[in-house]
């Protein structure tokens, strides 16, 4: 397929995300209620796509972000700076010192174990991303000038507040604008739309950018919640898994907004905190291509699965142009990244292709 991106010799950036990075507080294998000592990520939904891209892929990424300028916002951008990734975007707020103008998110998260699930606490209120305009990010100059080849943004950041939705789509138009391809991750939350208009907001914010969307990407209640999409036995067929569920919702996606040139969704059915299975489907092309099944699939931490399967999927579209290579890339480094602590992928591109090639755990020698 030809998704036709801007050649890498015009670009500085292959790629680059607009989204809220916040500062990870891991309690490891306890309880954050009971935690004595945290240990620090940073991670963001939107964020930990290029990450990835960088850190496993190689590729050249940046990211849109803001933080308070403050002791908490230079960790951060350390954090990012030992990923590998460009910080020349970073907008930095003043602040008043206690947090009244603006702050840093925090996210504390627990990983679960067995019948435990994984336990998610943000404070991420007033922050400074969610803040940012669209001037604070010179965009022309971006992708007009200095030129990026994919860019990457979510539904998690479109329902900080109200003015992050419209930074959301003044980025995407503009983006659009110099031929870069646009990648979306519908990632609904309903306790972030809550405050702003709840599941009605979120719909009305998806669907209007979803005009502008090349790369669409969600599970089932992403793309229900989020772009209004109702599909015949659609709860009963997406509980169990069901194939033909799937191909029914992206379908139905795919003929309201015929400028989504790829759909692809995540097939996760929780057993455990620690085990699920794991796959994932991309439509491409009016067919639909399923990756290899990672059965009974041991979790060490599940934060952030679905944002490597992202970054692989655009990772094999970037490179392959192959659908069916691209959700397996993704598939693949979703899962690796799902045995590893932190938001982030600690994969190489050397172990994805691996495991896509059935290799087993093994030990490397």
């Amino acid at each position: 397929m030809d998704l036709g991106m801007r050649k890498e010799t015009e670009c500085a950036f292959d790629a680059v995300s607009l989204g809220e990075v916040m500062l990870r507080l891991d309690p490891g294998e306890g309880r954050i209620r009971t935690a004595r000592q945290f240990r620090v990520w940073e991670g963001g939904g939107e964020y930990n796509v290029i990450r990835g891209l960088r850190r496993c892929f190689g590729m050249k990424t940046a990211v849109l972000t803001a933080f308070a300028d403050n002791e908490v916002g230079k960790l951060m951008e350390d954090l990012i700076l030992q990923g590998g990734v460009d910080t020349s975007f970073i907008k930095w707020m003043k602040t008043d010192g206690i947090g009244r103008i603006c702050r840093n998110g925090l996210n504390f998260t627990e990983r679960g174990f067995g019948i435990r699930g994984a336990l998610g606490c943000s404070d991420r209120a007033n922050t400074a991303i969610s803040k940012a305009t669209p001037e604070d990010f010179s965009l022309e100059g971006l992708f007009g000038e200095l030129g990026v080849r994919w860019f990457h943004t979510g539904g998690i950041y479109a329902a900080l507040s109200e003015q992050s939705g419209k930074t959301v789509i003044e980025a995407i138009k503009t983006a659009k604008k110099y031929g870069t391809i646009v990648s979306y991750d519908l990632n609904y939350r309903p306790s972030m739309w809550s405050a702003i208009g709840g599941m009605e907001k979120a719909r009305e914010v998806n669907q209007e950018i979803a005009q502008y969307v090349d790369v669409m990407i969600g599970n089932e209640e992403d793309f229900t919640a989020c772009l209004g999409l109702e599909v015949e036995g659609n709860d009963e067929n997406l509980k169990k898994l069901n194939l033909e569920g799937y191909k029914k919702m992206i379908g139905e996606a795919v003929k309201k907004w015929p400028n989504f040139k790829v759909a692809a969704t995540t097939l996760r059915e929780v057993k455990t905190a620690t085990v699920n299975d794991w796959s994932a489907l991309c439509y491409a092309d009016g067919q639909i291509y399923k990756a290899k099944d990672y059965k009974d699939l041991e979790i060490m931490d599940r934060v952030g699965g679905g944002d490597s399967f992202a970054s692989g999927l655009i990772y094999g579209l970037m490179t392959t142009q192959d659908p069916e290579l691209a959700v397996n890339y993704g598939a693949a480094h979703g899962a690796l990244a799902m045995t590893t602590p932190g938001d982030t992928t600690m994969a190489s591109k050397k172990e994805v292709e691996a495991v896509m090639g059935g290799a087993g755990a093994r030990v490397q020698r």
